[in-house]
């Protein structure tokens, strides 16, 4: 397929002008004109775009990938080695970041909701049909402990848990993949039992004890696997490409 009927073909699944976002969703950087070979991973980092160089991938497609808002605008060190990596061999970068996040399907939240058997009900947001943060329930009540072992044992991680002050059991789940923990005050106004995310800030913790809400930071990256992974099958199933995950180890 052209690289340019991809990125169309991502855009039409994907709908990334149907939310605001802080850095450019769909091709970043052209590469081949040709797509065959397609290489997905969480963030373009300089191993990821090696691995795709030693596959002979003509795509690379991730959930983060570059220009960033706000962020350093020269090509130089680090950010230049990894796009001249990608020019020198050919490879077409797509990245979608919040679109990947929101989508009903293959997106992280739906795909993290999947695999920890939680029954999605709608988004935290009021009036946004977009909205980053999502709640549901599990189909039975867990202790916080339960939960927190069920956490570590899908995502391969052991979540950070702070109580929530409160002796109850865990029904209701609020959840946003990656950098998603200062919703946690929205999703205790929402009266859910607890709150998932990626990551956790100092006032984090704060907010879980006073607002009565258990939260678990799961880790950015470990949240955050599934929904390019999802996407890539999708890609492979649907419309014949060869696709590899490959899953880059990071910690937080």
């Amino acid at each position: 397929m052209n690289n340019y009927q991809l990125e169309s073909l991502l855009n039409d699944f994907l709908k990334p002008f149907a939310i605001k976002d802080y850095c450019p969703n769909g091709m970043q950087v052209e590469g081949n004109a040709e797509v065959k070979k397609i290489v997905t991973g969480v963030t373009a980092s300089q191993a990821l775009i090696d691995t795709a160089i030693e596959q002979g991938a003509d795509a690379l497609l991730v959930h983060h990938g570059y220009f960033w808002r706000g962020e350093s605008e020269p090509l130089k060190g680090m950010k230049f080695k990894r796009i001249k990596a990608l020019i020198e061999n050919g490879i077409n970068l797509y990245a979608y970041h919040l679109p990947l996040d929101v989508h009903p399907e293959v997106g992280n939240n739906a795909q993290l909701a999947k695999l920890l058997g939680i029954e999605q009900r709608g988004g935290l947001e009021d009036g946004n049909l977009n909205s980053v943060a999502v709640w549901g329930e599990l189909p039975n009540a867990l202790s916080a402990k339960e939960f927190s072992e069920l956490l570590g044992m899908k995502l391969n991680r052991e979540p950070l848990h702070i109580e929530s002050g409160v002796a109850k059991s865990i029904k209701t789940v609020g959840w946003c993949t990656g950098g998603g923990q200062d919703f946690i005050d929205l999703a205790a106004s929402k009266g859910m039992d607890a709150f998932v995310s990626g990551e956790i800030s100092e006032r984090t913790t704060y907010s879980a004890r006073e607002l009565g809400i258990h939260y678990f930071s799961a880790g950015h990256h470990a949240t955050e696997r599934y929904g390019v992974k999802a996407l890539g099958e999708w890609l492979a199933n649907e419309h014949g490409f060869e696709v590899s995950f490959i899953d880059i180890d990071n910690p937080v």
